[in-house]
């Protein structure tokens, strides 16, 4: 059996998704597997963050005779274990995390206004309740 490491294809329409993949030669693009390597994700921001590789499985299947394809091979000399970029792609995943924990701070103006909003309305029912038993003492006292 003469096995490929390649892409196999999964999304949905435009907006693709790949795994990198070892496979039988013989079986179609999107059939079965023997081992799922990585991905690569081109519609990713980060250029470098776009591809993830089990770099030491990819290595046992090129040692037991497995071929890249053509660009599963580029993929491979750039993020492989002994990868181009990997410095690149460690600083590109580190921009893309901080991303993900940006989330923007709700108006923090409009809910202490709501908070406060009952606490002033209890203290004003308040202050009519304690002034009344003054005004009717004072008017027992005339």
């Amino acid at each position: 059996m003469a096995v490929r490491i390649r892409l196999k294809k999964m999304g949905r329409t435009h907006r693709p998704f790949f795994r990198v993949c070892a496979m039988d030669q013989r079986s179609p693009r999107d059939g079965r597997v023997i081992e799922e390597l990585g991905f690569y994700d081109p519609m990713c921001p980060e250029t470098d963050a776009r591809v993830q590789l089990k770099g030491d499985r990819v290595d046992h299947w090129i040692g037991v005779g497995a071929q890249p394809s053509e660009k599963v091979a580029v993929l491979i000399k750039k993020y492989g274990t002994d990868g181009t970029h990997l410095d690149a792609q460690k600083e590109a995943l580190e921009r893309l995390g901080r991303r993900k924990e940006y989330t923007p701070a709700p108006p923090e103006a409009a809910k202490p206004v709501a908070a406060e909003a009952p606490a002033e309305e209890a203290a004003a029912e308040e202050a009519p309740a304690a002034e009344e038993p003054a005004a009717e003492t004072e008017a027992a006292a005339e």
